[in-house]
């Protein structure tokens, strides 16, 4: 895929789990929320799986070891392996070992997934600026992390030490709603000191990098819930995107999406990758999917007809886009929205 502007979702005509040889998929908003299956997704990646596609899952969160994401996937009813799992925190540990002597230390703020991942990339973890690290990274680190240790990060960080951080998601999703991610932890040690750090995590290249790496693929298609990380990370790679709707993003977000942050293509579940696409269809009265023809106003996004809601926001999503352009479309498209149910 080229990085060219995308001016509707795309169609295909057979299911994207025949089309694609890897599913990347995203671990929070997409496989669960807050420690539970999200609705549907054991069922659609255990079908997906038996049909050929291989499943690899990677996630911006770097509090747990693949090990343990493994674990929880397996006891979620989705069998998976710790080389299945790809993290924001083998990323940066990677990212860093470029970058620092072999065996150097590294105040590590954060939880075991970022000490895991930095031993296995032959460096040292430690806890305080005052162990003489070579560099200092940053990843979530669950609500217990202590206010103490980003007062260590920042220390260490106004001394000149390298700063990296696995991700700067501002928010993660939990089972309780929408919750302060490390993006929101980084912006506290750059207050502090006025540095930037290098980060690793999607929608990076080093993330991206390290996937391939990891998993081989030669046909992936990207599956995220988030238009600034997994969207623009697949953008970034090049490479095709699936966006679902059981996490972060809503259909006014989705409208308004810049180039970067348009996919490949729109479905409410992870049910999506056994299905084929629907194409839109441009109209003189405007752009059609299934029962929906959408059209862009002077200041606003009309709807008209019936049928499937995703088939209309897929409509809505070729009119906004359209009139877009290289931008982000400003029309409002709350009442069209409405009519979907979205």
């Amino acid at each position: 895929m080229s990085q060219r502007v995308r001016t509707s979702p795309e169609g295909s005509g057979q299911p994207l789990n025949e089309v694609y040889d890897t599913a990347l998929l995203d671990l929070d908003g997409v496989v669960y929320a807050g420690g539970n299956a999200i609705a549907h997704a054991v069922d659609s990646l255990e079908l997906a799986r038996t049909g050929g596609m291989h499943l690899a899952y990677v996630t911006n969160n770097a509090l747990r070891t693949p090990d343990a994401v493994a674990g929880h996937l397996t006891e979620l009813g989705i069998p998976a392996g710790a080389d299945d799992v790809i993290t924001s925190a083998q990323a940066v540990a990677r990212l860093i070992s470029e970058q620092v002597p072999a065996g150097a230390r590294v105040l590590v703020i954060g939880g075991e997934g970022l000490r895991v991942a930095l031993r296995e990339r032959g460096l040292t973890p430690v806890e305080s600026a005052d162990d003489d690290p070579a560099a200092v990274v940053q990843g979530y680190g669950g609500p217990d992390l202590p206010w103490g240790r980003f007062a260590e990060a920042s220390y260490a960080v106004r001394r000149g030490v390298p700063w990296y951080a696995s991700n700067t998601d501002l928010t993660i999703p939990s089972g309780r709603g929408i919750a302060p991610g490390n993006g929101a932890a980084v912006e506290v040690v750059r207050i502090a000191t006025g540095a930037e750090p290098q980060v690793a995590g999607k929608p990076l290249p080093p993330m991206h990098r390290e996937t391939i790496i990891r998993t081989g693929a030669e046909r992936p298609l990207v599956v995220g819930d988030r238009l600034d990380t997994d969207i623009e990370g697949a953008f970034n790679g090049e490479v095709d995107s699936l966006l679902v709707l059981t996490g972060v993003t809503d259909g006014v977000q989705l409208l308004a999406a810049p180039p970067r942050h348009r996919p490949t293509y729109v479905d409410a579940d992870l049910r999506g990758l056994l299905t084929g696409q629907p194409e839109v269809g441009r109209e003189d009265d405007g752009f059609r999917c299934g029962g929906w023809t959408a059209t862009a106003g002077s200041d606003r996004l009309e709807l008209t007809g019936d049928g499937e809601a995703m088939d209309g926001l897929r409509a809505l999503c070729a009119a906004a886009w359209t009139a877009a352009g290289d931008d982000s479309c400003a029309l409002d498209g709350q009442k069209a929205l409405a009519r979907l149910g979205l």
